[in-house]
């Protein structure tokens, strides 16, 4: 991993900072890698010991960072409810795989590219006393936690390493 241009401005180092963490690869295995080669067919297994299948984190990840992105984004959000919108209520077709997995990465560009140019520190007229920067934060974590468990999935299914 590159280290970061000392030369940059507070504000730009703070936003290259959040780009790499929103990316990952610093502490922890980026989305690429770990959603990469994920077979359909083993999709919807979930491995003895686990609570969830590869379907259920990955829709999960991705319905997470849309509601956030969402939020960000739209002075009209509406919450959606917890927990049963957040996790899937059907297993998973090829269709609904490809496109979810396409949909994740869409919605982390476009997470990139508020990290790069919105205002991080304004509140959001919708939702005082939260931020960009927060909910950028937010994002990261949430997606960093949820890959670990795909990992740990893989691993379940002897899909990693």
């Amino acid at each position: 991993m590159p280290k970061p241009d000392p030369g940059l401005a507070s504000d730009d180092r703070l936003r290259a900072e959040l780009v790499a963490l929103l990316r990952g690869s610093n502490a922890h295995v980026d989305a690429a890698t770990t959603l990469g080669g994920l077979p359909f067919g083993r999709a919807n297994e979930r491995p003895d010991g686990h609570p969830h299948s590869l379907w259920d984190l990955v829709y999960h990840l991705w319905f997470t960072q849309h509601d956030i992105l969402d939020f960000c984004r739209n002075l009209d959000y509406a919450h959606r409810a917890w927990p049963d919108a957040y996790w899937p209520d059907a297993e998973a077709t090829r269709e609904t795989w490809t496109d979810t997995q396409r949909a994740f990465f869409d919605d982390l560009g476009a997470l990139i590219a508020l990290a790069e140019e919105g205002d991080l520190l304004a509140e959001f007229g919708h939702a005082p006393g939260y931020t960009l920067l927060r909910e950028l934060l937010l994002a990261a974590d949430h997606n960093a936690h949820h890959l670990g468990q795909i990992i740990l999935v893989r691993r379940a299914l002897g899909l990693w390493g």
